[in-house]
């Protein structure tokens, strides 16, 4: 089995089923006929854009990170106003705090976007840091999003 089908059995094993851990997807793939290493699978998450987030029954899983009609930058507002909880500025990084299980997807929407003024994000599950490539462009982000979290 090639690398294209191996990760379209992937895609569609999370959009039909609620896997939330890499050994969970391991075994369906398994069940599938399809083996693969905790590496390769590992690296499949994150060129597929997998992120674990909260489903609407408020299950913790794993789910494919899409842009769709909205704007990224809406998209952003919009996330930030919903699971947002605070935006510190500390030198040349911000420190954003979220809702529980939601630092993930919310970092994956401002890597999406590819700001100039944003380096890369580290995500846990309630917390991101934006690493920026100064002080002035950490700024820049913190007034940008600063607003969204007092709307």
């Amino acid at each position: 089995m090639n690398k294209s089908q191996r990760q379209n059995a992937l895609a569609r094993i999370i959009n039909q089923k609620v896997i939330s851990t890499q050994d969970e997807l391991l075994t369906e793939l398994k069940n599938a006929g399809i083996e693969a290493t905790q590496a390769t699978i590992s690296r499949d998450i994150r060129e597929l854009r997998i992120v674990k987030a909260q489903d609407a029954s408020g299950a913790l899983r794993y789910t494919i990170f899409r842009g769709d009609s909205e704007s990224q930058l809406e998209r952003l507002g919009n996330s930030i106003r919903e699971v947002g909880l605070s935006i510190t500025r500390v030198q040349f990084m911000n420190v954003i705090k979220t809702l529980p299980s939601n630092g993930n997807l919310l970092a994956a929407i401002i890597d999406d976007i590819k700001f100039a003024q944003v380096v890369g994000t580290l995500a846990g599950h309630d917390t991101i840091v934006v690493i920026s490539p100064d002080e002035e462009s950490a700024i820049w982000f913190n007034q940008q999003y600063d607003r969204a979290f007092s709307d």
